[in-house]
């Protein structure tokens, strides 16, 4: 893959301003290549999905920054085009668009008015994110993607260094969100504190036809080395795909769902080389118990698509996930081990990233994903390898 970063210092406007601009750009090139599985149970010889076997991507990422002491004006916009290939042919696709942006005005001492894209994330969780409403999987376990904002108007308050509160009106969900808008016209509310040793935050949230959005995260950093966090939430999703524990019942969709709650409970350790070691629990009240998760499949051998279709967000209710990284803020490369489990059918995956500088302005990555599971466990539903290669490349 090959990225490229483009990053200028503050330039000023003209002679007699206080504007300051400052500019970004990544380009990635890369190539993936992925062993479907033709026993797959969900998606057998790949006729149903016709996922892309190989593909080509480059892939522009370009941001800017313009800002004076009351007014900042931010964008971050997207233009790719993919080459993509299986067993039924070959397509490609060509698309841009701003994956953020935003005008955020500063109104009183204490006071900010924003309107735009943003990216509504929050918690320390790595593996998922139990009190976020709309970024569940908060595209942490892939260190290529990046997240789209949501569209919001929002107000916030900071009336010191320690808390803030934040009203946001949700206009619609960002570029490429699944239709319906389950949170088009939808509120939130959040609250965070920040003390020496103590950070947490409360959210809450409600879309015209869901049922409210509670949350809440947070972290105690017990030493220089040692950190505790967690995450929680309580969510109604706008489908679900039940599974009866029998096999002979069929699927039921509810629309909404049952209320359900996630729970996320993780330490990170941070070693004198600056690498760094994060073992997280899930439980996800969503998910299957493990007798729904075997119904789930065998009931898939005779329903094609449904089960595909509505696919879950997780199929399982608990999971272990760990992280271990080389130090962030080194100069010559880094690298990234991801272990998950998911505890109620006993499959795995491993992954790992790696980047390597070749140049100051071009280095060389890689992303290797290994599931260890059969066709009726999670993990090993779909594939049985992935693997990308690419180039990062800055001017």
């Amino acid at each position: 893959m090959a990225a490229l970063l483009l990053v200028m210092s503050p330039i000023a406007l003209a002679d007699d301003s206080d504007w300051r601009i400052s500019t970004d750009a990544t380009l990635y090139t890369y190539a993936s290549r992925m062993k479907l599985r033709d026993d797959s149970v969900l998606n057998p010889y790949n006729q149903i999905a016709r996922l892309p076997q190989a593909s080509e991507v480059a892939e522009l990422r370009a941001g800017f920054k313009l800002d004076n002491e009351t007014v900042r004006i931010t964008g971050r916009f997207i233009g790719s085009t993919r080459e993509m290939r299986n067993g039924f042919g070959q397509r490609s696709h060509t698309e841009g668009y701003a994956s953020l942006w935003q005008v955020r005005v500063r109104a009183a001492e204490g006071w900010n008015v924003a309107a735009g894209r943003d990216v509504l994330n929050w918690g320390a969780g790595q593996f998922r994110s139990p009190s976020s409403p709309f970024y569940f999987d908060n595209g942490r376990t892939d260190p290529m993607r990046e997240l789209v904002g949501m569209d919001v108007a929002k107000v916030s308050w900071t009336p010191d260094m320690q808390s803030s509160t934040t009203i946001a009106r949700v206009l619609r969900s960002g570029y490429g969100a699944a239709q319906p808008d389950a949170w088009r016209n939808s509120w939130l509310a959040k609250f965070d504190t920040r003390g020496e040793e103590i950070a947490w935050g409360a959210v809450a949230a409600r879309a015209p036809h869901l049922g409210a959005f509670y949350g809440a995260h947070g972290q105690y950093t017990l030493s220089d080395e040692l950190m505790l966090y967690g995450e929680f939430g309580s969510s109604v999703l706008p489908v679900a795909l039940g599974s009866p524990e029998d096999p002979a019942q069929p699927y039921l969709i509810q629309s909404p769902s049952a209320r359900g709650n996630a729970m996320l409970v993780g330490s990170s350790y941070t070693f004198e080389s600056g690498q760094s070691l994060m073992l997280e629990y899930l439980h996800d009240g969503h998910g299957y118990s493990k007798a729904q998760e075997a119904a789930y499949f065998e009931r898939a051998t005779t329903q094609f698509g449904l089960p595909l279709g509505l696919m879950p967000r997780l199929l399982g209710r608990d999971y272990f996930h760990a992280v271990w990284q080389a130090n962030m803020m080194s100069e010559t490369g880094y690298w990234r081990l991801m272990y998950t489990r998911n505890l109620t059918d006993n499959g795995s995956e491993f992954a790992a990233y790696g980047e390597t500088t070749l140049h100051p302005r071009l280095s060389i990555y890689a992303l290797a994903v290994l599931p260890q599971g059969g066709a009726r466990q999670e993990a090993g539903a779909l594939f049985t390898r992935s693997f990308t290669l690419g180039l990062k490349s800055s001017i």
